[in-house]
């Protein structure tokens, strides 16, 4: 254990300290409670307060709370929910930070999503859509979830991503649907790098539509790699950030890792591998229905997409809505859908996916 924990009740106002002029429920006098948390490491304290204290400056801006610390005390006033939500909150970061963990801004923003126990993605199907059974998502803890690779330990940032993580580790077949920023490619790519590394797969073969977001390239220089990494410069980062540019390289050459474009899939039977498919929204039907069926034996597949951002001809339907349309009821083929509230990049990120909705531009 790293820290003690007592609480009380306050129905006074908040200490003259706390912060004036906002209307959050956590400043109404009638609800006002203050929990203490203590920790036994001072070290780690310093770790989790962060530089000039940031980090509790960043939970006091997410959860509408009063955090004043002293020495290794830390004392938390605000709504009885919100105050036990900062409290969860320290917990958890205190545990990251006695793991040997940084602690960031992101990493608070993460920890204070998972706290706050958001409602479940997409929990209600859409109008006239049948829910499917891999959709009822159990939203499980992230404190028992993680990726591990060689140059990072990888932990969900969201209940989203905990969902997806969960889903990668068990099923066959998982689609990863929701806006940028989610993490659907990041962790797909983390998953199958962990699964290479600890023997369970021999490959991994990552691809993607050749189809340009709204613009017309024209003629691209170069051999047939030079053509396509452009188009999948997004799988080529997540690589590098999982694992040393020369383990990459030296994967590549030898084909343990090979990065094609979605035509190059036809008529091959994917064993032993993990399967990724990016940018799936831009697959047509009938590419989605040859990728799929690509599945051999002992593989897994990933399926990442984000329905709002088609880039195909207006007439053209999106392979990636057909096909969960079509495999609701198939069994062994799991589905995560994201919000917006598990966008993990800039804050305003998620506020852009809100605003925009579902709308896919047409």
């Amino acid at each position: 254990m790293y820290a003690k924990v007592s609480s009380r009740s306050d129905k006074s106002a908040a200490r003259s300290g706390a912060k004036q002029g906002t209307n959050h429920p956590a400043n109404q006098r009638s609800e006002i409670r203050k929990k203490i948390f203590e920790f036994e490491d001072n070290r780690l304290a310093a770790i989790v307060f962060g530089q000039h204290d940031r980090n509790l400056a960043r939970i006091e801006q997410l959860l509408g709370v009063v955090i004043i610390n002293r020495g290794n005390r830390v004392a938390v006033e605000g709504s009885a929910q919100r105050a036990e939500t900062a409290f969860r909150v320290l917990e958890d970061l205190n545990e990251m930070a006695a793991q040997g963990r940084e602690i960031d801004i992101g990493e608070v923003d993460a920890a204070v999503r998972m706290a706050e126990g958001a409602p479940v993605a997409n929990d209600q199907p859409s109008p006239g859509q049948a829910r499917h059974p891999a959709d009822n998502r159990a939203a499980p803890s992230g404190s028992n979830l993680k990726i591990t690779t060689r140059n990072r330990v990888i932990m969900p940032r969201s209940k989203g991503q905990a969902d997806y993580m969960s889903k990668l580790a068990t099923a066959e077949m998982v689609f990863g649907v929701g806006p940028a920023g989610t993490g659907k490619t990041y962790l797909a790519v983390a998953m199958a790098v962990a699964r290479m590394l600890a023997g369970e797969i021999d490959r991994i073969i990552l691809s993607r539509p050749a189809v340009e977001a709204g613009e017309n390239l024209g003629f691209l220089p170069g051999d047939l790699k030079d053509k396509v990494d452009p188009y999948l410069r997004p799988l080529y980062d997540a690589l590098y950030d999982m694992m040393p540019a020369e383990q990459v390289e030296k994967r590549i050459a030898s084909n343990q890792i090979e990065i094609a474009p979605l035509a190059y899939m036809r008529g091959r039977t994917l064993a032993n591998a993990f399967v990724i498919l990016d940018e799936a929204q831009n697959t047509t039907p009938m590419q989605m229905k040859m990728f799929l069926t690509r599945f051999g034996e002992n593989s897994r597949m990933a399926i990442c997409g984000d329905p709002s951002q088609i880039d195909l001809p207006p007439s053209v339907t999106s392979g990636l809505k057909h096909a969960l349309n079509k495999l609701r009821d198939i069994d062994g083929i799991a589905v995560t859908r994201f919000e917006a509230s598990d966008v993990v990049r800039h804050p305003l990120v998620g506020r852009i996916v809100d605003a925009y909705g579902d709308d896919d531009g047409r």
